[in-house]
């Protein structure tokens, strides 16, 4: 048994310390928040998609986003540059080759059909029951737009994803609400992914962690690792020694890690969401959406909606870009108006999602020993938690992994 840290307790962090708990190590989350759940995890989009996860590193997309970025409903926003925003784009616009597309599309895709089955295994195993629905469609409104995303369809039937191409007609069957009034080309459907509210799942999963005997920390802000002594964990008001941590602490993991030589060149992507009450069930969506001109998810969750979308680089955490959360209303109102009660208790939020400059996760062993990486999921973290998370507790109980995770370790960053 090994006595283990994990710092963070949003969805990566609470699912490492549930499979390292299950295995009978003694576990200790830390996490500045007061609860479980309280950053990226909060309100994200709640689509978990193992068929459509893919990295942002398509070949062509950096001209494809200058083209889009000054419209009025782009799906990229810049925020602010900075040297370190200016240091990530430069390395994201290197990444964007077919070669490492392809290749890290298939990574993407092998751990999260893992994350799949692992997270299906702790529904059915620990009986959890949260807010989900089957199904994940994506929509075209023009030729040009279903054009455009065929080029990738080839890949998707070579790894084996299950999808459909649909046909406005089949996409208006399977979602009935879908405003007549807004044309339609075509999708893809992905049946085999859903809808499933994260938050719910972690918070149902923390309680499980703590029937195992772990121990979490709470309002405990975690001080940068010490390059002498990495394993102890230092907050304001102790420090604790440890076998090992697992660093699962988001945007934060960069400043934290970088003391003791660990550099990695992490970006918070900011992206915004906003929630409100189903007004009319007959006008609201079964499960969910993604337009992709806006690049804008429309999920149903139990008796709300919830709209994700915007991917901002730079800027500040607290302050919102002006015109972000219009865009959601509009794709909202294009798509299933007056589904949702818009005009009172609506909740808007905006969170950061851990980036990495080539769209995949580190997930593995440090360089320091008794340092183990899980960060940099960037906008996959829900798909990919539950895997990643098994993954890498049985790397640490000596272990197989489970999945291949060849190209998810330190030695890509050379």
């Amino acid at each position: 048994m090994k006595k283990i840290a994990v710092i963070g307790a949003g969805i990566v962090g609470i699912t490492t310390a549930f499979e390292l708990a299950s295995l009978g190590n003694s576990v200790t989350v830390y996490d500045q928040n007061s609860a479980g759940a309280e950053e990226a995890s909060f309100a994200n989009g709640c689509v978990f998609s193992p068929g459509f996860v893919t990295p942002w590193v398509a070949p062509g997309l950096p001209k494809t986003l200058l083209a889009r970025l000054f419209r009025e409903h782009s799906p990229v926003r810049i925020g602010g540059l900075g040297a370190k925003e200016l240091a990530w784009i430069s390395k994201w616009r290197s990444a964007c080759k077919m070669d490492n597309y392809l290749v890290h599309r298939s990574q993407l895709h092998n751990l999260a059909s893992f994350s799949s089955d692992v997270f299906k295994d702790l529904t059915n195993r620990l009986n959890l029951e949260y807010e989900s629905s089957k199904g994940f469609m994506v929509l075209y409104r023009t030729p040009d737009e279903q054009r455009n995303a065929s080029r990738i369809l080839q890949t998707y039937k070579e790894m084996g994803v299950s999808f459909l191409e649909i046909t406005a007609e089949k996409a208006r069957k399977l979602e009935p609400a879908l405003n007549a009034e807004t044309a339609i080309h075509g999708g893809l459907y992905f049946p085999e992914d859903e809808i499933a509210n994260c938050r719910q799942f972690a918070l149902l999963l923390k309680d499980e962690c703590e029937k195992l005997g772990v121990r979490f920390e709470f309002n405990s802000s975690v001080k940068p690792l010490s390059p002498t002594q990495p394993t102890v964990i230092q907050t304001q008001n102790n420090s604790v020694k440890f076998d090992a941590v697992v660093m699962c602490a988001g945007v934060r993991s960069a400043e934290l890690l970088a003391p003791i030589g660990v550099k990695v060149p992490m970006l918070p992507i900011y992206g915004y969401t906003l929630s409100a009450a189903v007004r009319e069930t007959i006008d609201a969506p079964l499960s969910g959406i993604l337009d992709d001109r806006n690049k804008v998810t429309i999920s149903r969750i139990g008796q709300r909606i919830r709209v994700s979308g915007i991917s901002q680089i730079g800027g500040s955490p607290k302050a919102h870009l002006h015109g972000a959360f219009n865009t959601l209303y509009k794709v909202l109102n294009d798509w299933f108006p007056g589904a949702a009660k818009t005009s009172e208790n609506v909740q808007e939020w905006k969170g950061a999602r851990a980036s990495l400059p080539e769209g995949i996760p580190l997930i593995g062993a440090c360089r320091v020993p008794g340092v183990w990486l899980n960060i940099g999921h960037g906008s996959s973290g829900w798909t990919l938690s539950c895997g990643a998370a098994r993954a890498l507790s049985n790397l640490i109980d000596g272990r197989l992994p489970g999945t291949n995770l060849i190209g998810f370790g330190m030695s890509r960053l050379d």
